[in-house]
């Protein structure tokens, strides 16, 4: 079957329908405990992360003793009658080895069980220890075949929690896992914004007093302070560049003003008498969306990055906030509050101005968040009573907490590229 032939799911389209997915039991080529123990703990980790996703049926080895069991990975030993009788459209493989260098390989293939044929094939060398690495490589291939996009599963988030009774922020990987708390100041931070190349956080500090706005690498904690007089706050990072655009109030009214990494002001964006806050990038660089209640309720606009021309967005309700461009630079999530309807997540479509609500009747709805893939939005809700962390897809679908951890988890922010980690 040809690349183009593979089927694709339009991650923007109204309707969804999730492709049966089989991850058998891997193949594990000799004897052992180690192998033993990577094939068991490699099935479940590989299927939690196709299924994380939101655009597969998983079925998987792990389910149930009678699962159907593979006797190779290579297409002639596959039984193709077998697994469409069981429903299944796409076939993940996975055979384990130790070479001669006491190095892991790992075969991993997938399979169109339809036009029973190979769809794609790679192999992944190193540690045993690097095993679920080698699988999140994989399955960010899996979800490439149908979605044409890639990044998700080498992303982070970095996040607000009050669980130790201050906000701090936390970081974790793209499923809620490895959480790690990155600020210990005891205090209030707030609003973390990743830069481009994933090495430095952005946010906001009231760790002297006043919100000041900080800016940190994240490997050996160098970086500067910006503490001008007012507030020093919402920071965003203008992709493929060391600078960022931040909201400042050092000459009286909250405008924007752009950055250097290293905190020095460089030009004033915005020249309103009321308040301009939340800038947002889209992927270009070439617009800039932010919040403004220059009509007199907070409101969405867009400025031209080079003719510096703003126009408004947003028009519908009194209240719209929180702009964020989806990866592809095609759509602009946002939140907005309609009367009767609670506070809620949009998404716009920037070619044609179509706006389509994601959350419905689940409680207050903010802080949304694109994966670097563009397939998931994280998100803020109050739907059970605390504010927690949520992820759905691209189109409002699969909406799931992301984590579980004491107090209350606000403003995810998703890594802007993969993270090497």
């Amino acid at each position: 079957m040809a690349r183009e032939a593979v089927p694709i799911i339009d991650i923007q389209a109204p309707s969804l329908r999730k492709i049966p997915i089989a991850i058998p039991a891997f193949l594990p080529g000799s004897e052992g405990p180690l192998l033993h123990e990577i094939a068991g703990q490699g099935l479940v980790y590989l299927a939690d992360a196709v299924d994380f996703s939101g655009y597969f049926k998983v079925s998987s080895g792990r389910e149930t003793a009678d699962f159907p069991r593979l006797e190779g990975i290579v297409a002639s030993k596959v039984n193709f009658s077998l697994w469409k009788n069981q429903g299944v459209e796409l076939l993940a493989t996975v055979g384990l080895a130790v070479d001669g260098e006491g190095q892991l390989e790992m075969e991993c293939r997938l399979f169109d069980v339809i036009q029973e044929n190979l769809l794609m094939g790679k192999r992944y060398r190193g540690p045993a220890s690097d095993f679920r690495r080698m699988l999140r490589l994989f399955a960010s291939e899996v979800l490439f075949q149908v979605t044409g996009r890639q990044g998700l599963y080498e992303s982070r988030l970095a996040f607000v929690s009050d669980s130790t009774g201050h906000k701090e922020i936390y970081i974790c990987d793209y499923d809620g896992t490895g959480i790690r708390q990155e600020t210990r100041d005891q205090s209030i931070a707030l609003s973390p914004a990743w830069s481009s190349d994933g090495n430095w956080l952005a946010y906001t500090s009231y760790v002297r007093g006043n919100p000041d706005l900080y800016i940190r690498h994240l490997e050996g904690g160098r970086g500067v302070v910006v503490s001008k007089p007012g507030l020093n706050i919402t920071p965003a990072w203008v992709p493929g560049a060391f600078q960022l655009a931040a909201t400042l109030s050092f000459e009286g009214n909250q405008n924007i003003y752009m950055l250097t990494g290293h905190g020095k002001i460089i030009k004033k964006l915005t020249h309103s008498w009321d308040i301009d806050v939340s800038p947002a990038f889209s992927p270009d660089g070439k617009q800039m969306a932010f919040v403004s209640r220059r009509s007199g309720s907070p409101q969405i606009y867009m400025m031209d990055m080079e003719s510096e021309e703003i126009r408004r967005l947003t028009y519908e309700g009194n209240y719209n906030t929180s702009p964020a461009f989806s990866p592809d630079g095609g759509h602009l999530v946002f939140v907005g509050m309609r009367r009767g309807e609670g506070i809620n997540i949009y998404r716009m479509d920037l070619g044609g101005g179509t706006v389509v609500q994601l959350t419905h009747n689940s409680g207050d709805n903010e802080d949304p968040s694109w994966s670097p893939d563009g397939s998931l939005i994280a998100f803020t809700s109050s739907r059970e009573g605390v504010s927690r962390l949520y992820v759905m897809t691209a189109y409002g679908t699969d909406q799931r907490r992301l984590l579980s951890m004491p107090g209350a988890q606000t403003t995810p922010r998703w890594s802007l590229k993969p993270v090497r980690f």
